[in-house]
């Protein structure tokens, strides 16, 4: 069982980038998932989560109306779309899946995933 992110890169204030989020190896559409980043000397903190069937999302306060999260079960995929991009949104990103079955909409705990992707670097330039 794996995820795989991918897409980040480097983008000038005010530019876009969409993270991908591949999984492997099990029922995707089973898990809540979530990106989370890291910027330097900063520590790890939810970004955007999404329920099981796309329906329920849930930002952090910094993104909200900035970045969109979004979820193909077919193609075992999450997806965050990321406008307006600010210097401050420079980080790692990372993708999670809470493996947790018991819970309705996604937490913002990182203690409630239980596995990770390898991170995608974002760098915003100013």
């Amino acid at each position: 069982v794996q995820l795989q992110a991918f897409g980040g890169g480097l983008v000038q204030a005010g530019g876009s980038l969409r993270l991908s989020c591949a999984a492997s190896g099990r029922s995707f559409g089973n898990y809540i998932m979530a990106w989370f980043r890291q910027a330097p000397g900063k520590e790890r903190e939810f970004a955007a989560g999404i329920g099981r069937s796309g329906a329920i999302t849930r930002y952090a306060d910094s993104v909200k109306g900035r970045y969109t999260i979004s979820r193909d079960n077919a193609k075992n995929t999450v997806y965050l779309q990321m406008n307006s991009l600010k210097p401050e949104d420079t980080a790692v990103y990372y993708c999670a899946l809470d493996s947790d079955g018991g819970r309705v909409s996604p937490t913002t705990f990182m203690g409630g995933y239980g596995l990770w992707g390898q991170g995608t670097q974002v760098t915003v330039s100013s």
